[in-house]
């Protein structure tokens, strides 16, 4: 769901490890954002980390091997959504920090999506950090249920796609600038149907789709 941070501390072993491992992150990073997946080398990575090359190239093999470490990094924050006492202003706050890291100058996550495209380890570890996210993101779909926002059976994925994709679509597809409450509104828009039961799960996708050949004896 939300991008990953430009800082995200680690859960691994300290000491030397650690220590070189946060260095050669911070680097990739800083290399991605200024040059992007094109310019990024292990040679610069290496040298901006101050470490030796051997060392990036042992632990890391490749440049697809760094961005997947980059993104599982992301992974082993502490992050969570935010929480406002509201349907509405949590996804408004969600979407205003998703907004933030997107256009912010220059975007790491705009770049690390756009690498994840270029590298099949990175476009995995991205995959992992969007499943990451959405996990931890569902805590706002259940708090709306229990505070009686939204049905039960809201399915909190759909919704939170609902909610977040206008931003993605307009800051990274089309590339153009973030319009005034354009944040505020996805998040609006998403609640309002939410809340008219336009993400309630059906008794079929409870039960899963009818295979083929029940279809067809239906249909006979």
């Amino acid at each position: 769901m939300t991008p990953p941070p430009e800082r995200a501390p680690g859960r691994r072993p300290g000491g030397r490890t650690a220590r070189v491992r946060a260095q050669v992150l911070e680097a990739v990073r800083a290399e991605l954002g200024e040059h992007g997946y094109e310019g990024l080398t292990m040679e610069a990575v290496a040298a901006r980390a101050g470490v030796h090359r051997a060392t990036v190239y042992r632990r890391w093999q490749d440049v697809g091997g760094l961005l997947a470490d980059v993104l599982d990094a992301a992974g082993e924050d502490d992050w969570g959504p935010p929480d406002t006492g509201s349907l509405l202003g949590d996804l408004t706050a969600l979407n205003e920090e998703i907004q933030e890291s997107l256009v912010v100058q220059p975007s790491v996550p705009q770049a690390l999506m756009a690498a994840a495209f270029r590298s099949a380890r990175a476009a995995e570890a991205q995959q992992r950090l969007w499943e990451d996210r959405y996990a931890r993101c569902e805590a706002v779909v259940g708090r709306a249920v229990e505070r009686g926002e939204l049905p039960p059976d809201t399915d909190a994925r759909e919704l939170l796609i609902a909610a977040t994709a206008p931003l993605y679509h307009q800051l990274v597809l089309l590339r153009t600038p973030a319009a005034p409450r354009s944040a505020a509104r996805a998040a609006t828009a998403a609640a309002l149907a939410a809340r008219a039961g336009a993400f309630r799960r059906s008794s079929q996708d409870e039960a899963g789709a009818p295979d083929e050949a029940d279809a067809a004896d239906e249909a006979g």
